[in-house]
């Protein structure tokens, strides 16, 4: 039965899956072979990035424009999709392209649409392949990469775990061995990150870290691995291989899973510490709390809440615009956000 399985959401960046721009087959049927023996237990979304990297030879004197990674991209996704679907044929598991845009997730109803879609895939024995809309994706509302599409398909989906396949084995401590565990994602971690990203996608370790504190924060856990070796993908589910950053134990509802994940944020407010602590003790955002309104919003719109240092604690939903907000500071208990529109972070 469909409820009776966990999501799981895999993503393979570009230097996963090509080899100096081709697509290797010999990673695309290890991808087939392990993700058929974990259907059993999950009903699983491929998040696959190596259009851009399969196409762009098609481009001559490719330098990486925009117009160029979309024609590119063009080229590269059928291409991509193909090579998935020959290897997995075998296995009896057909495929479905799914070309993911920013308002997919940030309209809830469109969002809502694509989970019903998925749950359809699912129960017919069929596994959606996600990808970014990069031939028509507008430059503003762009998925950061398809780490953050990722993150968003398993948060939005209440996945069990999340799992970023990479061209290194892990997060690497400073003496560069894999770090097996990670229990809270903070500065000091984030500071372990290269800077640098591979030759052919968006991404990098900083990029896996940051939508991976995201993902544990509602809850998801999430590994960090790569497929040299053999069956990596069953590993790195059984939490025997690469990095395994914890799950926070974390009662979250679906809607505010996509409010914290799913939806394009408008605004940001700072906040002094009294208003902090009412929210971290679960009370509403009050106008009298709030110190700057840094980026304004309208009524409805999700914006982030920050301390006086700019640490972003939570985001919420508006109840009020910013302009109209400015006008009645001094009402007194004036809801910006209520409770149940705040999510912490």
């Amino acid at each position: 039965m469909l409820t009776k399985k966990s999501v799981l959401v895999i993503k393979f960046g570009s230097a996963s899956v090509t080899t100096d721009g081709e697509i290797d087959e010999r990673i695309i049927l290890e991808i087939a072979r392990q993700v058929s023996f974990l259907q059993q237990r999950y009903n699983i979304v491929i998040v696959s990035s190596g259009a851009v990297a399969a196409g762009k030879k098609y481009i001559p004197k490719y330098k990486g424009t925009l117009a160029q990674r979309k024609a590119a991209a063009a080229i590269g996704n059928p291409l991509l999709v193909r090579k998935y679907a020959t290897y997995f044929k075998p296995f009896k598991i057909a495929l479905a392209q799914s070309l993911c845009e920013r308002h997919h997730f940030s309209n809830r109803e469109q969002f809502l649409q694509l989970k019903s879609t998925y749950e359809t895939l699912w129960k017919n024995n069929v596994i959606p392949i996600a990808n970014e809309n990069d031939v028509v994706s507008n430059k503003e509302l762009k998925f950061s990469d398809n780490d953050e599409l990722a993150t968003l398909i398993a948060a939005g989906f209440g996945a069990e775990k999340l799992l970023l396949c990479t061209s290194v084995p892990g997060v690497l401590d400073q003496n560069g061995e894999v770090i097996k565990q990670i229990d809270h994602i903070d500065a000091q971690i984030l500071s372990l990150a290269r800077k640098d990203k591979s030759s052919v996608g968006l991404g990098g370790m900083t990029s896996k870290l940051n939508f991976a504190r995201l993902a544990t924060k509602m809850g998801i856990e999430v590994v960090i691995f790569n497929m040299q070796g053999e069956d990596k993908i069953i590993q790195a589910v059984q939490g025997q291989t690469g990095t395994i950053c914890v799950a926070q134990t974390k009662k979250v509802s679906s809607r505010q899973k996509w409010m914290a994940s799913g939806s394009l944020i408008k605004g940001l407010v700072t906040i002094d510490k009294g208003a902090l602590a009412a929210i971290r003790n679960r009370k509403s955002l009050l106008a009298v709390g709030i110190i700057h309104i840094i980026e304004h919003f309208e009524v409805g719109e999700v914006f982030h809440i920050a301390d006086e240092e700019g640490t972003i604690h939570a985001v919420a939903k508006s109840k009020i615009d910013s302009i109209t907000m400015k006008t009645k500071d001094k009402t007194k208990n004036l809801e910006i956000a209520h409770v149940d529109d705040i999510v912490l972070l």
